[in-house]
């Protein structure tokens, strides 16, 4: 376990006012829940289904229908899902509690608690602007806005989403016309569903990893209109492959099940992609500028349209981000957590070699 990692799980209490950092999250004692905690408790508020917020083994969790759906899918919940719309408060000891949309993947919600007065807003991830296909991204006013910073540097600016799907369609169309195999990666829940809601089916065939596929399903399931997927396996005619693009999840790079797609050219989709080291370090033949959580301007967007004194920032550039913060004029501090945005989606922590800075 990473030094920073096992220092906090040493810890006990550190006084953050209304919500306090334990060892297993962060507490809110006048409602006893925790928000997205990362070891089991016995009542959980989660912010969206990724595997860093959304952990198996809590007695009871709170979050959206959409959430649920998709707990349901990745943890095998069955019981112990409570579930609610968007901007319905609920009241939990002397606490009221509502979600409110981030924009980051279906179902996403940004965390409200409200308690004699106070009001406190815990992001999760989110997505600000054009870039997400889900329900977009809604600033919570509060007085205490709790912040992710994965791409919290002011080289993560994304370009016009349309133009990197135009370009990912051009990529396509020179592998076809070479005779290759297309492979995107991206996060099977979200990042795949947010690339298949821009992908033109007519340009050729779309196939998918299987985890991709099913995750797809269950979005397709919630109302999603997305195009079809079709299955993956040794009887698929090299023909169609070579005319195909294939959505892909991280894990199955360089796996045996990739070798069955050669030759392809390799692409990834994220916002790491905005620089050029992970792409080389991951030998990607491309890499197309597509991220679900908010860049350097959305950061600054959101944390000023909440109009919150007090700002504590999370996962990724926390100490840089906190000190631009405190420049501007605001109380801002990092809070260290065990969120990992999406550093995961191409094996990545926050990059240190910034070559494009």
């Amino acid at each position: 376990m990473p030094a920073h990692l096992a220092q906090l799980c040493q810890l006990t209490f550190v006084k953050v006012d209304l919500l306090t950092l334990t060892s297993a999250g962060l507490y809110c004692k006048a409602g006893d829940f925790y928000l997205d905690p990362w070891k089991p408790v016995h009542r959980a508020v989660i912010s969206h289904g990724h595997s860093d917020h959304a952990r198996p083994g809590h007695q009871h969790y709170l979050t959206h229908k959409e959430t649920a759906v998709i707990l349901q899918h990745r943890l095998g919940l069955h019981s112990g899902v409570q579930s609610m719309d968007y901007g319905q408060p609920i009241t939990i000891g002397s606490v009221k509690v509502s979600l409110h949309p981030a924009g980051h993947i279906p179902g996403s919600s940004q965390i409200r608690v409200e308690h004699k007065g106070e009001v406190w807003v815990f992001s999760g991830d989110y997505q600000t602007g054009n870039h997400s296909f889900c329900t977009p991204f809604e600033a919570v006013p509060c007085h205490v806005f709790i912040t992710e910073s994965t791409f919290g540097l002011p080289v993560y600016r994304w370009p016009d989403p349309r133009d990197e799907f135009d370009s990912i369609h051009q990529w396509w169309s020179l592998n076809q016309e070479a005779g290759r195999c297309s492979v995107l990666v991206g996060y099977s829940l979200g990042k795949a569903q947010r690339l298949l809601s821009g992908l033109n089916p007519r340009q050729g065939p779309l196939y998918a990893h299987g985890a991709v596929r099913n995750m797809t399903d269950v979005i397709r399931g919630l109302g999603y209109d997305l195009p079809k997927l079709l299955p993956l396996d040794d009887s698929t005619p090299k023909k169609d492959l070579r005319q195909a693009l294939v959505l892909a999840p991280p894990s199955a790079i360089d796996s045996p099940w990739s070798k069955r797609l050669e030759p392809h050219s390799l692409a990834f989709a994220s916002g790491w992609m905005r620089i050029r080291g992970p792409r080389r370090r991951h030998a990607a033949d491309r890499g197309f500028v597509l991220s679900d959580h908010a860049d350097w301007d959305g950061l600054n967007s959101a944390v000023r349209e909440t109009g919150a004194t007090r700002v504590l920032v999370t996962h990724g550039f926390a100490d840089v981000f906190s000190r631009w913060l405190q420049g501007t004029g605001l109380d801002a501090a990092p809070l260290q957590t065990m969120f990992e945005g999406e550093s995961g989606e191409i094996g990545e922590g926050s990059p240190a070699n910034l070559e494009a800075i």
